[in-house]
């Protein structure tokens, strides 16, 4: 895993001020005559994250300035201060400025993210270790801290490639998970998932069953004996081909990170440990490839599943539903006090809201409202979408109880989630059909795998669960 990040410490720190463009006159005005004439000749305007060193009579940097920019830039762009950790050398520094609770946090939480570096296949082009700042006044440092290095591990996972990270892989890393937590983990692997009655999970990975390390599974373990019951459920398809149905290039290009959905869980149960919320934590994943044999189910086949209703495969590479729909099944087959399920879907998500929101679903409005607040503290949008139960009766093909891909034309990630709310019974549901990849660098997100809805609904879960 990359290194966690860590903050600096206070004794070493150089201050870096932050600025807003209406007060940098005044400031200017505080500042040695020679700060004062260099920041002016810069043409230093505050702009967000627009930085500038401030040296000292050796020569070597002795502050910085950075801009907080405008209400406007700052509402258009989240972690608009990581552009200084970017910009800074590799230095510890400590903020000084007028800063709200919430914009510390965020220039906080911004540098710990900027500090991640994917680097398993190509050594990084510079040794100059990251710039890092003291944490903040008044911001919990093992919670931004927590909250960072599980992004660290999401990251990681989407980003290593499928040859690298089969279902074996994945087994690997969700049970180092298990044990660094004492957690206690079970696995349900190939041929076996037929006895234990997970067959969609293997109708969807039978392709791969006699490949070494790429055989399906059911990967679970639990945590926690006291508290609500929180139960976790991600899709982990390692790689989409799209099955029988094949992808074309351009489709199957980013299909590495069709697992984003179990790296994001397993990133939210490491949140929830590492911070030793009074919880009974339960965390299932799915993990397949969905590829090409003469075993790989074909279109048309009808499946029948955990939870006893058929479903006619209209579409092989409609296979995350079918993988997470037995697992649902499974996980509301004991009491839980909400379920969430995290996948990357639909491209009918992504057509909806681009790849920067988080989409979810769910019935409950307190859920809905806990997570619109824990998603601005977080700095992790998220955007509620409809289970629009005008649309159910699309999922149904007649020739079976349920359609994969029905030939709607429309709202594809709504009628995947009425696919999957067929499978949950009463339980109180939350599903996230995320992207998981950031298609360009920004600030605090380099171009890649990343998580989404992870800190909104961690930030939520006081008023979801009653904590």
């Amino acid at each position: 895993m990359t290194t966690p990040p860590t903050f600096a410490d206070a004794a070493t720190a150089l201050p870096l001020h932050v600025v807003a463009p209406d007060a940098l006159p005044a400031w200017l005005d505080t500042l040695p005559e020679a700060w004062r004439g260099w920041l002016t000749a810069t043409g230093f305007a505050a702009g967000l994250g627009e930085t500038c060193l401030l040296p000292g009579p050796d020569g070597q940097p002795a502050a910085a300035v950075t801009g907080l920019g405008t209400d406007t830039a700052r509402r258009r762009v989240r972690f608009g201060l990581a552009k200084a950790a970017a910009a800074l050398p590799g230095r510890d520094w400590r903020i000084e400025g007028d800063l709200t609770p919430s914009q510390r946090e965020e220039a906080a939480l911004a540098f710990l993210l900027s500090a991640y570096r994917f680097d398993r296949y190509r050594p990084a082009k510079s040794a100059t270790a990251p710039a890092r700042l003291v944490c903040p006044v008044g911001c919990d440092a093992a919670r931004l801290m927590a909250m960072a290095e599980a992004e660290f591990l999401t990251r990681d996972l989407i980003n290593t490639p499928a040859a690298d990270l089969g279902p074996d892989a994945l087994e690997a890393a969700f049970l180092a998970l298990a044990d660094r937590f004492s957690a206690d983990a079970q696995v349900i692997r190939g041929n076996d998932l037929l006895t234990h009655n997970f067959p969609m999970i293997h109708a969807v990975g039978r392709a791969c069953a006699d490949v070494p390390g790429r055989a399906p599974r059911l990967m679970q373990f639990r945590w926690g004996s006291t508290g609500p019951r929180l139960t976790l459920v991600g899709k982990g398809v390692c790689f989409d081909t799209g099955g029988l149905n094949i992808k074309p290039t351009g489709g199957m290009n980013l299909m590495k990170k069709d697992m984003g959905g179990a790296a994001t869980v397993m990133g939210l149960a490491q949140m929830v440990m590492a911070l030793d919320l009074p919880v009974q934590l339960r965390v299932i994943v799915p993990a397949v490839e969905n590829a090409i044999s003469g075993h790989a189910m074909r279109p048309k086949d009808i499946l029948t599943s955990r939870k006893g209703l058929t479903v006619e495969v209209n579409d092989t590479d409609a296979e995350g539903r079918l993988i997470l729909a037995d697992a649902l099944a499974y996980a509301v087959e004991e009491p839980c006090d909400v379920l969430v399920s995290m996948a990357t879907l639909t491209g009918a998500a992504r057509v909806a809201v681009g790849p920067d929101l988080a989409p979810f679903y769910t019935d409950d409005d307190g859920i809905a409202a806990a997570l619109a607040k824990g998603a601005k503290a977080g700095f992790d949008p998220v955007w509620r979408m409809p289970f629009h139960d005008a649309y159910d009766p699309v999922i149904e093909p007649g020739i079976a109880d349920l359609d994969n891909s029905p030939g709607f034309g429309f709202a594809g990630s709504i009628t995947a989630a009425l696919f999957l709310r067929r499978f949950v019974g009463e339980a109180r549901y939350l599903h996230f059909d995320i992207y998981g990849h950031s298609p360009s660098d920004a600030p605090a997100r380099p171009k890649g795998g990343v998580g989404q809805g992870a800190r909104a609904v961690l930030n939520a879960l006081p008023d979801i669960l009653g904590l």
